[in-house]
């Protein structure tokens, strides 16, 4: 096999990131993107060039705006290490320039799809899943490590290490304490099969509950329900600034990109404008404004 098609120092960068504390899931995305930059390139990815880049990254024109700004992220991740590290001594995204993500519009399931959604025959322990994810706002990976260590009763908290590895609480829904003086105390809610000291990839927890979304024939995906737990709280009066601690979103822009404001409280702002406010203050004589001639 050619050598440039196989990417030279992949492995270090690895090791790299895994002592950097990624996610795991992370950094196998990323290494296979440089992987497949090597196989699919007259180049060595180390000590490819500006115009090497532009090439292969057009040579995709399937890729849709959004895989191709992850992607170059993840390209500029690899270069900056690189350039860090000794490698080489320039940066060559610097001139290929970084690709905007695409606006994101909220893709909330429906307050008509849950009822639906509920009553759909399933196991237990699916059910659970798409309550911690309904009523909690947890991620699929986030569901799969849920253990009975993590809920603490007496504060009616359970506690979730999210992105970041960062600890943080969420309060329990009065559902969720229910279920969750059902649940084990200790070890996993979600053990693997055959493999008890284990917990279900998150990749299950993503099938499974898309299988039975389908099957209910409700709309969207699993972080569907995510979207609906931060779009209900805003709904239902949360403030924006207490819905991005509960999503535990170190952005609140991160949070807006969850939040579908509601037509009709959109329309009902709208009813509410008044352009003649100032003739209404107290302080002003009420004067009348034809609205035409």
């Amino acid at each position: 096999m050619n050598d440039d098609r196989v990417a030279l120092y992949v492995d270090d960068w690895r090791v790299w990131q895994h002592a950097a504390r990624l996610s795991p899931s992370m950094i196998g995305e990323r290494c296979r993107l440089i992987d497949r930059f090597a196989a699919e390139s007259d180049c060595q990815p180390a000590h490819a060039d500006a115009t090497d880049i532009v090439v292969w990254l057009h040579s995709h024109d399937d890729w849709g705006d959004s895989t191709m700004a992850t992607y170059q992220s993840y390209l500029g991740a690899w270069f900056k290490w690189l350039q860090l590290t000794d490698r080489r001594p320039d940066n060559p995204m610097i001139k290929v320039g970084t690709a905007r993500y695409p606006d994101r519009e909220p893709r909330p399931v429906t307050d008509a799809d849950i009822p639906r959604l509920m009553a759909t025959r399933m196991w237990r322990s699916t059910r659970v899943m798409i309550y911690l994810a309904l009523l909690a706002g947890l991620r699929v990976h986030e569901i799969a490590k849920v253990r009975g260590e993590d809920i603490d009763m007496s504060a009616r908290v359970i506690w979730v290490k999210g992105k970041g590895r960062k600890l943080r609480s969420i309060p329990l829904h009065p559902i969720l304490t229910e279920i969750a003086s059902t649940m084990p105390e200790k070890g996993w809610w979600f053990p693997m099969r055959g493999h008890p000291a284990m917990h279900v990839h998150s990749k299950s927890v993503s099938d499974v509950v898309g299988r039975t979304m389908r099957r209910a024939g409700v709309k969207g995906t699993p972080h569907s329900l995510r979207h609906w737990y931060a779009t209900t709280l805003l709904d239902d009066g949360a403030d924006l600034r207490v819905v991005q601690e509960l999503m535990r979103h170190k952005s609140i822009q991160s949070t807006v990109v969850y939040t579908k404001v509601p037509d009709a409280r959109r329309k009902q702002a709208v009813d509410r404008l008044d352009p003649m406010r100032a003739a209404w203050s107290p302080t002003n004589r009420r004067v009348e404004v034809p609205i035409g001639t």
